[in-house]
Parts: C-alpha cells; structure tokens; sequence
C-alpha cells in the first residue's frame, strides 16, 4: 500500500482515469450536507491566498509567503490499479471516496463555468483536472478524469459538458446539475467586489487555490492490501463495508473489462441479493455479518478447501480470482450457492423433514462454522449425492456438533476442522467414492472428536447443565428428546410444540430446603443443621444434582409457578397435568423425587440423546438410523 498526500492538480492533471465500480450506491451528497461547507472550506483558503497576494510582496517573496500558506485537507480515497493498454490512459477503481471525488469533479465544472464566462486564463488549466488530452484517448469516454458508475454514465458527458441546453433531457433537476450550478454561482458571487463586479484576481485565486492548496491523501492498493480493513480504519471503525459489496465491485469491473454483458450477468445472478433478507445480521456479537458476507465466506472455504478469514475476506477472494475462474463462472457458483444456503437458513423448500430439523438445530446453536459443509452438500445433485446419503452426512455433521455442545467441549477450531471435512468430501467426489462415509470419518478423526456413548452418559451424570448451558440450548435439547419420545410412541398424537416459547423447570427446585428433607443412605431423616458436616455434605450434593439435567424439564405456561418450590407431593400433580410433553411423563409417574430418581432419568435422557445423535461408527455401519426427529 502506499499513501501519500497530493494537491488536487497532481492528482488530476495526469493522463489518468478514475472509475467508479458498476453497482455503487445512488449520489447522496446535498448542498446543506456537504456542498455549502466544501465552497466554504475553499473560498477561506483563498481569502488567505488573497491576503498574501494583497500583502505587496513580490518576486521570490511573495512565492516563499504562498508557500507558507497552510493547505486545506479533503480526506482521503483508495485507489485500486485496474489493468489497461501499454501507452494508453492508466486507470484507478475508486475503493472509497466515490463521494468525495464525484464532488470535486463537479466543483471544478462549476468553477470552470465562471472562468470561462470571464474569460479568465486559468480555464485552460482547470479544465486539464476534467478531461485527458485528446491525442491520448481511444474512447469517447476515456477522455473523462472520472467514469462514474454505469447507471449514470450516459449522463455523465452533459454534465460535464462546455455548455448545457436549456431543459436537458431525462435531468429530472438531477443532483449532478445541481451541484454544477450551485459551484458556479458560488463562484461568482465571491468573486463580486462591492460593486458586484466579477473580479479576475478573485476568481483566479480560487482557481489556484483548489488546483494548489486542496490536498488529497490517495492511497494506493497493491495486490497484497485488504481494502475492507483499509476502509474500516479510515472510517474510525463506525462504518462497517461489507466485503461481499467490494467483492461485487472487483468481478464486475472484470466483466466491464472483458466486454462481458455486464447489465445481463447483474440481473440474472446478482440481483437476487438486493433483497433485505441478504442484509440481516447472523451470528452473535463481533461475530455478527450478513448473510451475503456469509454466504461469500461459504462459498470461498468451499472453493479453496479451507477455511475463509472472515477478516479478510475480499483479500482472500482478490488473490483466488486472480488465478481462479471467469467472473461469469463465479457469478453462476455464487448464484448457486446462494440456492443451498437460503435453503439451510429455510428461505426455500428441504427435500426432506430431517435436513429441515438438523439444519434447525445447527442454527439455534449457532455453529455458523457448519455452515460451509452443509451448504456445499446441498448444491450437489441426486446424482452425485443421493438423498439418503445427503441426510445421512447432514445428520452427522449435526451429531458431531451437538454431542460436542452437550458434553461441553470445546469449539475451539471447528472452523479449519470442518473445512478439512468439506476437503475430504470433495476428494471422494472427485474420486466417485461414498461422499457420506468421507464425511463422517473425517468428521472423528483429529482433535476435535466425536464424543462416544460413554461419553454423552458421563456428561449427562456429572455435568451442570444450568447455569453453564445456556437456556435456548437447554430447551433445544429437551425438545429434541421430546420429539424423539413422541416419536418412538405410536400412541402418542402428532404435534407442533414452540419449545422456545416454554419455560425450563427443575423438578427439584432450587429453593428446596422448606420442602424437600434430605435423607443419609441409611433411611433416616435428616434434622437440618448447617453445622452438622453429614447434612451439609448431603445438602451440597443436592445443590449440585439438582442442576444436572436428570432434574430438569420443559414446562408450559398453564404449569402453575407457585407450585415450583413446594413439596413433591404438591407440585407432582402440576407436572401429570403437562400431558402434552412426553418428556414429563415419567416424571410425573413417579412417586417419589430424589437424588437416585435425577440419576436414572440422566441415564434414560442419555440413552434417547444417543439415539438422537448416534456416533460415528453406528452411522457409518447402518447408513440411517430411524427418524431422529
């Protein structure tokens, strides 16, 4: 990268082009926002030029005072370089200050209007700051400093124009026009003297001071930069610029390169990304992105078969696409994976009621890592990737993960782990063997492995579930083992049950010393007394029992909450009356609630949870396993 600041005339004057990627955002700077203080900014730069000019100095004098007069700063613009002919007009992509620089152009217009109505000597030079020399030019277009995008290109050379017709056609008072007139008649007017007479040295000095004394900090990019984190530095961090926006920019001034039918390839593979849905936020926190950010993170693990920086994203699309495939067979991938991905997130129809729960669950819990694989099995067709088999790999990528969240592994690494996984699946496709077995084998080999039955039973005996799991992973998990219950029941009803909407309950409450006596191993009661070391081992044993998840359940809103801390004998009848939930069907046939009881339930919970979510060996021995719902 480098950085350096110029006056506006070194940046202008050269034989060079300026082009604003195709698809940029409308114009929006306005006179009160923006114009109005620019004019300003110049015209009390020029008062001191004008002052020093007025001093009496002269000769090598008056040129060290003008020297000393201190520049007006505009900011900055990225530049990107952009390929063009040997000995024709070099040109620059406008990465940021699209704003910015449209503005000056347009600045410099309207002063040119003044300039040229007085006569004024200075036209010449200021006119060099808009147009390339003729002599230097192959196109109509190349003569203009500044290419704006493509929907206002056509207009671009009447705004830019010596003269303008009275009404012009299709202006509609356009902001362009605007702006023009608003520069020149600002010009005008500072340089009237009390008179109202136009003064030449005035409007000379303007001139002057915008070629000299307006400085431009331009930074070029090399092909090494990251445009999205040079953008957010420069923005102070406040203004977050998507890099799939940036990615849009780079394949189209491709196509604009290579003649392609840019307007065609926009409309039938970008513009389904216009839709709102594609801006919505996922993921949680410094995490968070779009779905069009994602879906290009998915797209590029895919394409390179390794996990995308999400830091760097348009970096690392940059360097692919150097080497990579033509813009239109980048647009047709990411057209097509688009389709996959809406799919998983379901925007669009699933093929199969058990990729619609696991691709549910993965969401909830928020392993958008999963994300990549999933979506590059769901671009395969029935052909390369048969149904059967597609739910059979989805289901163990959905297994893997969630045996990991409930155990409380750790996930750490699942990124680069599940991109070594999508590898693997493409290496068998490639090579026409079983894209699901690939799958789940690499799936559990590594560092990241893939917890046993012994190991799910453990964590379901031992572990804290509440206050270390979050609650929307607690009800899913609940959930799920209702689903599974009710579904291994054949004279359970169907039903659609809102698990997020329902409230976790610990069977034995947490506030239970009122109600709930403890007993020793021996049977006998035990008299409560904090001094005692037996009833307070026992009492510390329970405070940890009763937040694993053999105590813990799903209620509904009619389960009546002032029954929460009180005896079993009281509250038991609230949980028979929640017949809706299989999951409390045992809880509420039991005639008594106790430690022993919370251990037999964890292992019960467990075994359902290990059909759920079989392991690796199971799914690759039976292929399917049952509807796992």
């Amino acid at each position: 990268m480098e950085a350096k600041t110029y006056p506006l005339q070194d940046i202008l004057k050269p034989e060079r082009r300026y082009i604003i990627p195709t698809f940029q955002r409308d114009y929006e700077w306005t006179l009160e926002g923006q114009w109005r203080l620019l004019f300003e900014d110049l015209a009390s730069t020029s008062d001191r030029l004008l002052e020093v000019r007025n001093s009496g100095l002269e000769g090598v004098h008056l040129k060290t005072k003008e020297k000393s007069i201190s520049p007006h700063f505009l900011g900055a613009i990225v530049c990107a370089s952009l390929p063009f002919a040997t000995g024709g007009v070099a040109l620059r992509s406008v990465i940021d200050g699209q704003q910015r620089l449209t503005t000056l152009q347009l600045l410099i217009r309207g002063l040119l209007d003044a300039l040229v109505e007085q006569g004024s000597d200075r036209a010449k030079a200021v006119r060099r700051m808009l147009r390339n020399p003729m002599d230097v030019v192959e196109a109509d277009e190349e003569v203009y400093k500044l290419w704006p995008r493509r929907k206002d290109r056509e207009f671009w050379p009447l705004v830019m124009s010596e003269t303008l017709p009275d009404d012009p056609a299709g202006s509609d008072n356009h902001a362009y026009l605007q702006a023009r007139a608003f520069f020149a008649e600002a010009a005008r007017e500072y340089a009237k003297d009390e008179h109202g007479e136009v003064r030449a040295d005035r409007l000379i000095s303007l001139a002057d001071t915008l070629s000299s004394l307006f400085m431009l900090v331009v930074i070029d990019l090399d092909d090494q930069d990251d445009a999205q984190v040079i953008f957010e530095v420069l923005n102070g961090r406040q203004t977050k610029l998507s890099a799939i926006d940036l990615v849009k920019n780079l394949l189209f001034l491709r196509a604009e390169v290579n003649e392609d039918d840019v307007e065609a390839l926009y409309d039938e593979h970008w513009a389904q990304f216009d839709d709102p849905w594609w801006k919505q936020t996922v993921g949680r926190g410094h995490a968070a992105r779009g779905h069009r950010d994602v879906l290009l993170s998915v797209w590029l693990t895919a394409a390179l078969g390794e996990e995308a920086n999400v830091s760097h994203l348009y970096r690392e699309t940059r360097r692919y696409l150097d080497d990579g495939p033509s813009t239109q067979e980048v647009l047709q991938e990411l057209s097509r994976y688009s389709v996959a991905y809406r799919t998983i997130y379901g925007e669009l129809p699933i093929a199969d009621a058990r990729l619609a729960v696991a691709y549910r669950r993965i969401r909830s819990l928020d392993i958008t890592t999963a994300i990549p694989v999933l979506t590059w099995l769901a671009t395969l067709d029935d052909q390369t990737l048969p149904l059967p088999h597609h739910v059979r790999a989805v289901r163990a990528v959905e297994s893997w993960a969630l045996r990991r969240a409930y155990v409380g592994w750790q996930t750490r690494g699942y990124g680069a782990h599940l991109a070594k996984v999508l590898r693997s699946g493409k290496v068998a496709q490639a090579e026409g063997s079983n894209i699901a077995n690939a799958v789940i084998q690499a799936l559990g080999s590594g560092a990241l492995a893939w917890p046993d039955d012994a190991q799910v039973r453990d964590a379901f005996q031992h572990r804290q579930f509440y206050g270390n799991v979050s609650q929307l992973r607690i009800r899913l998990l609940l959930g799920a083992i209702d689903e599974q219950l009710r579904s291994e029941n054949s004279h359970e009803p169907a039903a659609v049950i809102e698990y997020d909407n329902l409230q976790i309950e610990h069977v034995l409450p947490q506030s239970w010393v009122s109600h709930w006596p403890l007993y020793s191993p021996e049977g006998p009661q035990l008299a409560q007394d904090k001094d005692d070391p037996v009833w307070l081992k026992h009492s510390q044993e329970r405070d940890l029992a009763l937040n694993r998840i053999g105590n813990l359940t799903l209620v509904t809103g009619t389960f009546n909450r002032e029954a929460s801390n009180k005896a079993w004998d009281v509250k038991r009848p609230e949980f028979a009356k929640q017949k809706t939930l299989v999951i409390n069907h045992d809880v509420a046939s039991s005639e008594v609630w106790d430690e022993q009881h919370m251990k037999e339930r964890a292992g019960h919970l467990a075994d359902v949870v290990i059909r759920i979510w079989p392991d690796a060996e199971r799914l690759s021995v039976h292929g399917d396993w049952g509807s796992g719902t």
